[in-house]
């Protein structure tokens, strides 16, 4: 496909491109005036690629809109992930991303990569785990002072300011993605200027949950957020955009529309064609994230060997 129709796929959370209709003014006329007027291609609600004519497209550089605010999220949104695990190949660039990008250090990712094997006779695979933004959140039901708290936009959120560190929502969490901040963050090789090279703004002086320009505080849990300083600004979360085999994909349920950045999928039918499930479904927490069952890899299992770490798999049995 042309770099033009892939460069406007990567625009995938756009609040719209609303198209204006044409005056009736004549069949000769409009047949005319489109023949002369430049062209360009978008995408539709069904995923199919038309042709509007330029002065038809009303482009808009932020999807907050003026209703927005932290705790509802973006209007008309409901985020999901998919990632297919026939890519994966522990190459952890998402995880790194994930780290510079949030301040993080190493042993508090917020993404996890597991070495799993459902018995000795079954092929082992590579899992990511992160926050899984379920529709009927554990951990929000539990918080006693409304630090963790549920968008519209389907993103679950903690507000470092609220909260009192008392893990209940550790305990509660079936999916075991959330870390303590047991000290004052040691960054280590995570440096606090990396935010510039992520296109964040570092003037940003006031902390909000949806933001991510200020590192981990001691006393506090944290987890995956999905970027939403990131979806702010029309790009992809982090993980996304940094793994090299197109291991995620991100969209709007909405807009039954994900994408790795390269590659475009109508959500249902990506989910429906593969057998996507999701995690613990029996819980009825509803995640926000699905699965692709590890067939037809891309790469040998053994080829992510290399960069696993017996602590990951120590940390599952903990965590479990």
């Amino acid at each position: 496909m042309k770099e033009k129709d892939q460069e406007t796929r990567r625009n995938f959370i756009s609040n719209g491109l609303k198209l204006g209709l044409l005056t009736a003014i004549g069949g000769v006329a409009v047949a005319k005036s489109l023949n002369e007027e430049k062209m360009v291609e978008l995408m539709d609600t069904d995923g199919n690629i038309i042709k509007v004519p330029v002065s038809k497209v009303e482009e808009h550089s932020s999807i907050k809109g003026d209703n927005y605010n932290t705790r509802e999220g973006f209007p008309n949104k409901k985020f999901v992930m998919v990632i297919d695990l026939a890519r994966c190949k522990n190459a952890k660039q998402c995880q790194s991303a994930c780290n510079k990008a949030h301040f993080i250090p190493g042993d508090n990712a917020w993404l996890k990569i597991y070495k799993m094997q459902d018995n000795e006779q079954s092929a082992p695979y590579w899992m990511p785990n992160l926050c899984q933004h379920c529709d009927q959140p554990a951990c929000v039901k539990v918080c006693p002072v409304d630090a963790t708290f549920k968008r519209r936009d389907g993103i679950v959120l903690i507000d470092n300011e609220r909260c009192i560190g008392c893990r209940f929502c550790m305990a509660a969490c079936p999916y075991s993605v959330r870390v303590f901040n047991w000290s004052e963050p040691n960054q280590g090789e995570v440096k606090m200027d990396m935010g510039m090279d992520m296109d964040m703004d570092m003037t940003h002086s006031k902390y909000t949950p949806d933001y991510a320009g200020v590192p981990s505080v001691r006393g506090t849990v944290d987890k995956c957020d999905f970027c939403p300083h990131m979806i702010a600004e029309e790009k992809l979360p982090h993980c996304v955009s940094a793994c090299p085999n197109g291991v995620y994909f991100f969209g709007d349920l909405y807009e039954d529309s994900v994408t790795n950045g390269a590659e475009t999928f109508q959500f249902s039918k990506l989910i429906k064609d593969n057998a996507g499930y999701r995690l613990m479904e029996d819980l009825g927490t509803m995640p926000s994230v699905y699965y692709l069952p590890a067939k037809n890899r891309q790469e040998d299992f053994e080829s992510g060997l290399e960069n696993y770490t017996e602590f990951e798999s120590v940390q599952k049995v903990k965590e479990s």
